[in-house]
């Protein structure tokens, strides 16, 4: 069956899943997104990729702060379809379509309910991940769940990749659960075994070298393509991490101690340390680079002894 569908989504991860109903039997005839906003160094006032996507698609796009109101135009649609839209939908709209509003969630739920998902399941050290497409309730992503897809996470998982692969398989598993609606049923969660995947903050991306170097180094996985992982080093110049491995050197040195080997760039942790591959650097044009080009560009900053962590 071809539902008569509304969306409401925001950032790439939401536009992926729009894209692919786009391109399906499905009408998508009204989106709500998050409104434009000052984005990047420049501070530019953009709109959302789903925003983006939708008006040049020719589809009416809505930009409420706040989506209460919206009843009477949802009450012509079968469904509303969400996938991290940023706004919690108030019963009135949970009941405002004709059948109800589903959820495309980047975690294998109960685990990680909340609005940073991949974030967590990596910062934990999770084995796998996966999406899951549910019912949406008035309890933040509580609902009973339709389908689940998986996928492992090797220690070489990285946050930004493992949203753009968990956006496709969300938008396969969504057109397969809208194919068999409504002739199948969603299984309720079990509450007991919920977490949840708090919000992160600015402070998460800064980086304790007094910390053990794996949890470190899934800290800098985590926040690949997001608010990167950052230490501070001499005359408060900001190193972002953005790839490294975490290692057990021969000399134990004060955690935060920069040093250079025959392996290359590596920073001491409270156990173990990190064996730096890329960088970025608030200074000159701040592209990420090598270590070693950060060493010879930046010598005053990166050098051996150099101590990384300091207020």
């Amino acid at each position: 069956m071809a539902w008569r569908l509304a969306f409401a989504g925001a950032p790439a991860f939401a536009a992926t899943i729009l894209a692919r109903l786009l391109n399906s039997p499905h009408r998508v005839d009204l989106v709500y997104a998050q409104p434009p906003r000052p984005t990047g160094r420049g501070r530019k006032v953009s709109k959302s990729p789903v925003h983006a996507l939708a008006e040049s698609a020719g589809i009416e796009v809505r930009t409420p702060t706040r989506i209460k109101g919206e009843e009477t135009l949802l009450a012509g649609f079968d469904w509303l379809v969400v996938a991290a839209y940023g706004l919690l939908l108030p019963q009135s709209i949970l009941d405002a379509p004709k059948h109800h509003c589903l959820n495309v969630h980047a975690s294998l739920l109960p685990r990680w309910r909340g609005a940073a998902p991949v974030e967590r399941a990596i910062m934990a050290g999770d084995a796998e991940t996966g999406v899951s497409i549910m019912r949406i309730e008035a309890k933040l992503d509580a609902g009973p769940v339709y389908r689940q897809r998986r996928i492992s996470l090797g220690d070489d998982a990285f946050g930004a990749t493992v949203t753009t692969a968990l956006a496709a398989l969300g938008a396969d598993t969504l057109l397969e659960v809208l194919d068999e609606l409504p002739h199948i049923q969603p299984e309720p969660q079990v509450d007991a075994l919920a977490t949840y995947a708090h919000k992160l903050t600015s402070a998460e991306s800064l980086i304790d070298w007094h910390a053990d170097a794996v949890a470190i180094c899934r800290q800098v996985r985590a926040l690949s393509g997001r608010a990167a992982a950052f230490t501070t080093g001499p005359d408060g110049v900001r190193l972002r991490i953005l790839e490294a491995n975490p290692i057990s050197p021969k000399e134990a040195l004060p955690p935060g101690t920069l040093r250079h080997d025959a392996e290359g760039w590596r920073i001491s942790c409270d156990r173990g340390a990190l064996r730096l591959s890329t960088v970025q650097l608030d200074r000159g044009k701040g592209t990420p680079m090598p270590i070693r080009s950060a060493a010879n560009g930046f010598s005053r900053v990166v050098f051996d002894g150099a101590v990384f962590g300091a207020p």
